[in-house]
């Protein structure tokens, strides 16, 4: 039962990020239209940026639908595009064509490895695979591995792994396969059609980086002094979310921008901090005359 619920939750993220044209992603954000006709006539929009100072991808053991071992340092020397995906996922689907080309045209530097997510039947999966023509090795996600990359909230996510093995970038939803190619043109060092920027991970690619984060998604700190944002800061960080997704309140923040649970817990804390005086005000009490009669005199 908790697998279906789930299922349907992520399905929902799904279902929504293929409506809306696109997922939101750090590299880019597509018209709703899709139109690669916008984005030809407006190039200076294209834009790829990648994580400073980027950290290792988490290590994994795991067996592909062949049987065969599977593992990140196996791609060594090559671009690695970590997929999260599912064949009941909307745009999972849709985005099947332009990662076998992608792995077709890039295969000497380029690996594709899918794990399939959420699903319950190994030999559905492997149906899939056939009659989808898929090109790159894909394998069943584990508890442990779907746990070390963060959660996974939304399908597809996507980690762009450079050639030493760092997480570079993440992609969540629908991305526009244009960006995946300069991604991995710009990697590989080839002239790219796009301006490159980088960018600190506040949370974006790993949660626990979430404490370097001066600004969350919806949380005003407007009204806030520097040093009273730094003391809602440190309680967001410190401070666990109650709507079940077990990460403090930044973290819930930056991982799921549409919790109400989290956006109204943020609130009281950045309230709690820039009121003081009313957490801590006493109601005052009646006042009581005070006993002024004197201790009885020792006989």
């Amino acid at each position: 039962m908790y697998r279906r619920a789930k299922r349907e939750f992520l399905c929902a993220l799904s279902v929504a990020a293929l409506l809306a044209g696109c997922g939101h992603t750090q590299a880019a954000r597509v018209d709703a239209t899709g139109s690669k006709q916008a984005s030809q006539d407006a190039p200076e929009a294209n834009v790829i940026r990648f994580v400073k100072n980027p950290g290792a991808a988490p290590a994994f053991q795991l067996n592909d639908l062949d049987g065969k071992p599977l593992s990140l340092s196996e791609a060594k020397g090559k671009i690695v595009l970590l997929n999260f995906w599912a064949t009941w996922c909307g745009p999972c689907r849709a985005e099947i064509p332009d990662l076998v080309d992608l792995q077709k045209r890039y295969a000497d530097k380029l690996e594709i490895i899918a794990l399939a997510t959420d699903e319950e039947d190994a030999d559905a999966v492997r149906h899939f695979i056939l009659q989808s023509g898929i090109n790159y090795r894909v394998a069943m996600v584990s508890d442990e591995v779907r746990r070390d990359y963060g959660g996974i909230a939304a399908l597809p996510t996507a980690f762009v792994i450079d050639p030493q093995g760092r997480i570079v970038q993440k992609h969540v939803g629908l991305n526009d396969p244009t960006i995946y190619e300069l991604e991995v043109k710009a990697m590989l060092g080839q002239a790219v059609d796009a301006k490159v920027e980088y960018f600190e991970d506040n949370g974006q690619i790993f949660l626990k980086n979430a404490e370097r984060a001066t600004e969350l998604p919806g949380v005003d700190f407007s009204k806030l002094s520097a040093a009273q944002k730094t003391v809602a800061l440190h309680h967001l960080n410190a401070e666990s979310c109650d709507c079940g997704c077990r990460l403090t309140l930044a973290q819930c923040r930056i991982n799921d921008s549409a919790c109400r649970v989290s956006m109204a817990l943020a609130a009281k804390v950045v309230n709690r901090v820039a009121h003081p005086a009313a957490q801590n005000s006493v109601t005052p009490t009646a006042n009581v005359p005070k006993n002024t009669a004197e201790p009885p005199s020792p006989n």
